[in-house]
């Protein structure tokens, strides 16, 4: 069985990747609605940003449980 420091760091570590995982899915998004605004699209693309508020919200609740989880 694996020790609460083992598990502390393995949970960290799964909340990292979602992390990253957050921060690559916002980047493609902000790209794609600029490409979508240059287009024309711009009702969409205020969609597409606003979306961004929610994936913000998120990456700051990951940050703040990997904090939590690594003692910091």
């Amino acid at each position: 069985m694996p020790s609460t420091s083992d598990a502390n760091i393995a949970t960290a570590d799964a909340l990292t990747i979602l992390l990253n995982g957050q921060h690559a899915l916002a980047a493609a998004l902000e790209e794609i609605s600029q490409w979508i605004a240059s287009q024309g699209g711009h009702f969409a693309a205020d969609n597409a940003l606003a979306a961004l508020e929610g994936l913000d919200l998120h990456a700051k609740a990951l940050t703040d449980a990997i904090n939590t989880v690594r003692g910091g």
